[in-house]
């Protein structure tokens, strides 16, 4: 089932999420949820708090090629266990700040821990545009959205687009 995608300002997208104790049946389907709302967004990654969840779950798929095969994850707790000393730069967009981009600093390659739907503890480490999107999604679980990451003045322009498009869209 698809989800609404909350738009910033909201609150919901600047607290810090709670840790997944157990995971139900409930907890799976929100899982999927997520990514059926992702992919028709479409968008390449979402956090649970995205869609007013506040809880520590992400999903995630970079394969953009034409034809190639999705590789969606689903991570539950997911936690940054490194991250390199070499930084990249992506521009990065928000399906909860739609249609800005800017370009945001990271470190280029994370080692990420996580549970996965089953309950089994995963790791992996990620570079590249997966690198810079699993970092994106976890901030959100920590209450950060990636236009924390720019100067005042960007950042206030960009929250004032935002204020103004849920002003026309709670008139349509």
């Amino acid at each position: 089932m698809k989800r609404n995608i909350l738009i910033h300002p909201d609150p919901r997208l600047k607290k810090v999420c709670a840790p997944v104790d157990d995971l139900s049946d409930e907890l799976r389907a929100l899982a999927d949820d997520m990514l059926e709302t992702m992919y028709d967004a479409p968008g390449i990654g979402l956090a649970a708090p995205q869609i007013g969840v506040l809880e520590r779950l992400i999903v995630l798929d970079c394969v953009k090629e034409e034809g190639a095969t999705p590789r969606p994850l689903v991570m539950f707790n997911p936690e940054i266990i490194s991250a390199s000393d070499e930084t990249s730069v992506y521009e990065e967009g928000c399906l909860s700040i739609p249609d800005q981009f800017a370009e945001v600093t990271r470190p280029a390659e994370v080692e990420v821990a996580w549970m996965d739907q089953n309950g089994k503890a995963q790791r992996e480490t990620f570079d590249g545009l997966w690198a810079t999107c699993v970092q994106h999604e976890i901030d959100h679980l920590n209450g950060k959205l990636f236009i924390d990451y720019l100067k005042p003045l960007k950042r206030q322009m960009i929250t004032r687009k935002m204020v103004k498009l849920k002003r026309e869209l709670a008139r349509a």
